[in-house]
C-alpha cells in the first residue's frame, strides 16, 4: 500500500451538527491536500464543496435519510436527487433500521430500491448504510442481500451516531456476502488510527469513512 492508495480509500467526513461552513471549507483543504477519494458532507454543505474542490480530482459524498433511517422514501429520493443535481457523485442512504429489525424486508427492499434506482438514472453511486451495531448477523446478511437485490453499488457499516461503528467481524462478513455479486463494502464509525484503517482493509473494506483521514495518513507518512 502506497499513501495515494491509502488516501484513494478514505472518504473525508464532517457529518457533526455543529458543523460550520468555516469547517467545511478547511475539510476540502485538507481532502485537496491528501488527494482524498471524497469529503463527506451533510446536504447543505454539497455545493459548497463542489466550489472548493473544483479541478482537484476530489470528489463530493452526501448522506441521505440521515442519520435514523426512518424518513419515508420518496424524502430520501427527494433528498437523493437534489444532492446530485447540487454536486455529489456518491450517496450513502440509512436504510429503515426499524423496518429491517421487525422482518418488513419487502417494505425496506423497495426503499432501497427507489433510491437506488433514481441515484443510477444520475449516474451516481448508492451506498447503503446499516447501523450494525443495532443488528445480528441474520439481520446484516438479509440487509446485504435487500442491497444486492435493490441495485445498491456498496454497503456500509454505519453513521457513526449509533452505538458503535465498524468492526472486523462485520466488515469481513458483508464483505463475504456482497464481493461476489459485484458490490463493495465502505467501513465507517471508530477508524481513527492507521492500525484500524489496515484492519478494515485487510477485512473487505475498499472504502474507509472517517474523520481522522488526516491523522492516518500522517501516521502512515511517519512509518
Amino acid at each position: 500500500m502506497t499513501v495515494d492508495s491509502l488516501a484513494s480509500m478514505i472518504d473525508h467526513t464532517l457529518l457533526k451538527p455543529e458543523a460550520t461552513p468555516d469547517q467545511v471549507k478547511e475539510l476540502c483543504a485538507e481532502a485537496r491536500r491528501h488527494r482524498f477519494k471524497t469529503v463527506c458532507v451533510n446536504s447543505r454543505y454539497v455545493p459548497l464543496c463542489r466550489s472548493a474542490l473544483l479541478g482537484s480530482g476530489v470528489e463530493v459524498c452526501t448522506v441521505v435519510g440521515f442519520p435514523l433511517g426512518s424518513s419515508e422514501t420518496t424524502t430520501k429520493v427527494h433528498e437523493a436527487l437534489r444532492a446530485i443535481e447540487a454536486g455529489a457523485i456518491e450517496i450513502d442512504m440509512v436504510l429503515w433500521i426499524g423496518g429491517l429489525i421487525a422482518g418488513e424486508d419487502q417494505a425496506v427492499e423497495e426503499d432501497i430500491r427507489a433510491v437506488a434506482d433514481a441515484v443510477r438514472s444520475r449516474d451516481a453511486v448508492l451506498k447503503v448504510i446499516f447501523e450494525t451495531c443495532s443488528l445480528d448477523k441474520v439481520q446484516i446478511r438479509r440487509a446485504c442481500e435487500m442491497s444486492i437485490k435493490s441495485g445498491a453499488h456498496w454497503v456500509k457499516t454505519s453513521t457513526g451516531f449509533g452505538s458503535g461503528g465498524a468492526t472486523v467481524e462485520v466488515v469481513r462478513l458483508m464483505a463475504g456476502e456482497v464481493h461476489l455479486h459485484g458490490l463493495k463494502v465502505k467501513a465507517s464509525g471508530g477508524i481513527r488510527t492507521l492500525a484500524d484503517a489496515r484492519n478494515m482493509i485487510e477485512a473487505g473494506a475498499e472504502r474507509l469513512g472517517t474523520s481522522s483521514g488526516v491523522k492516518i495518513i500522517e501516521e502512515f507518512q511517519q512509518r
